[in-house]
C-alpha cells in the first residue's frame, strides 16, 4: 500500500505571512527640518490558499510536503512608503479536497470548482505608520503599529471523490467490471478479493451526448466502519455521491442479508449516507439460468428499485443507465 498512487489524505504544517510593522520616520528636509511624520503602512503577510484544479485527481503531489509557509508582509518606511503586501502560499488540489484543523477536526474550507480559491488561514494585516496617528494635540507622533502576527497549525487536506454515482458492495461484487463496461475506466480486474485499491472515476456517456460520473469505490467487508479491510479508508468517498447503485451477485447465499449488511456498514460510518437515493443492481445473472432469476425476482423484497444485470452479456446495461439518468434529474 505504501507505492500506490492515489493519496486521499495529508497532513501539513500551514503559516501565513506576518503582516509588516509601520514605520515611525520623521521627515527632515533642508528647507524644514521638522517636516513631520511620513512613515508608510506595513504590507499585509501572505494567505494560505486551496485552489482547485481539475486536472488532480488525488494528493499525491503533496505526499511529502510537511510546511507551507507564506511570504511577510514587507514594513513601512519614509516618504509614505508602503511595504510590499507577502506573496499567498496557493496550495492547488483536486476537486471535492476538504480542509481541517488537525487538532479540532473543525472544516477550515473546501473546494468543489476547478479555479476555486478557498483562503483558509489570512495573513496578518500590516501596521500603520506614524502619518495615521498625527492631530491637532500631537504633531510628531515617534510611533507605529507593529504588523500583525499570522496563524500556524498542522491543517489536514482531505480529498472526497466528486461523483454522481457511487458504487457499493463486498469485494467482488462486480463494481470493477461494470465501470470498465458503462464508462472509458479501466480498472483492475481479477477474481479476488480487494482487485480495486483505490477508487476509479469513470465518465458513463449517455443518449444525445449527455454523460455523468460514476466511480467505484473499493470494496466493503462486515465491520469496515470499525476499521476492518479497506472500506474504511475510502467509505468517505461515498459522502460526495448524488447516488448509491448497490451491486450484489446473483450467485450470493442471502441477496437480502448481503444487501442488509451494506447498508448497516454505511449507517455506522455517517447515518445521513441512508438519505441519498438507492438503486440496487443484481449483478452477474449470465452465471444463473434466467428460469431461477424469474423465481429469484418473484421472492426478493428490496427497499430500492432493483435491476437485473450482466455486465459480460451486457444484459440490462441500458435500463440500468435509464434509470441512473432518471435518479439523478429528479428536481
Amino acid at each position: 500500500m505504501a507505492s500506490e498512487n492515489f493519496i486521499d489524505l495529508v497532513r501539513i504544517f500551514c503559516r501565513s505571512g506576518n503582516g509588516g510593522a509601520g514605520s515611525a520616520h520623521l521627515a527632515r528636509t533642508a528647507q524644514d527640518p521638522k517636516a513631520g511624520p511620513d512613515g508608510g503602512d506595513g504590507g499585509k503577510g501572505g494567505d494560505v490558499i486551496l485552489k482547485g484544479n481539475r486536472n488532480l485527481w488525488t494528493l499525491l503531489h503533496l505526499r511529502y510536503t510537511k510546511h507551507i509557509f507564506a511570504e511577510d508582509g514587507g514594513n513601512g518606511s519614509a516618504n509614505l512608503c508602503f511595504g510590499k503586501n507577502g506573496k499567498n502560499a496557493v496550495i492547488e488540489v483536486p476537486l471535492g479536497t476538504i480542509a481541517k484543523d488537525s487538532e479540532s477536526g473543525e472544516i477550515m474550507g473546501e473546494v468543489l470548482e476547478d479555479g476555486q480559491e478557498v483562503v483558509i488561514m489570512k495573513g496578518g494585516r500590516g501596521g500603520q505608520g506614524n502619518v495615521h496617528f498625527k492631530s491637532a494635540t500631537r504633531q510628531t507622533p515617534r510611533f507605529a503599529q507593529p504588523g500583525e502576527e499570522g496563524y500556524e497549525l498542522w491543517v489536514s487536506l482531505e480529498l472526497k471523490v466528486l461523483a454522481d454515482v457511487g458504487l457499493v458492495g463486498f469485494p467482488n461484487a462486480g463494481k470493477s467490471t461494470l465501470i470498465s463496461v458503462l464508462s472509458n475506466a479501466k480498472p483492475k480486474i481479477a477474481d479476488y478479493p480487494f482487485t480495486t485499491l483505490k477508487p476509479n472515476l469513470g465518465m458513463v456517456a449517455y443518449r444525445g451526448y449527455q454523460s455523468f460520473v460514476i466511480a467505484d469505490i473499493p470494496g466493503i467487508i462486515e465491520g469496515a466502519s470499525e476499521g476492518k479491510g479497506i472500506g474504511l479508508r475510502f467509505l468517505r468517498h461515498i459522502e460526495r455521491n448524488s447516488i448509491l447503485l448497490f451491486l450484489i451477485p446473483v450467485i450470493s447465499e442471502n441477496i437480502q442479508k448481503e444487501y442488509n449488511i451494506l447498508v448497516n456498514e454505511l449507517k455506522a460510518y455517517n447515518p445521513e449516507l441512508l438519505d441519498k437515493e438507492q438503486i440496487i443492481a443484481i449483478t452477474k445473472c449470465d452465471l444463473m439460468p434466467e428460469e431461477e432469476i424469474g423465481k429469484l425476482k418473484k421472492k426478493l423484497k428490496l427497499p430500492a428499485p432493483t435491476l437485473f444485470i450482466s455486465s459480460h452479456a451486457q444484459k440490462n446495461l441500458t435500463q440500468l443507465k435509464d434509470m441512473l439518468w432518471e435518479a439523478l434529474n429528479k428536481k
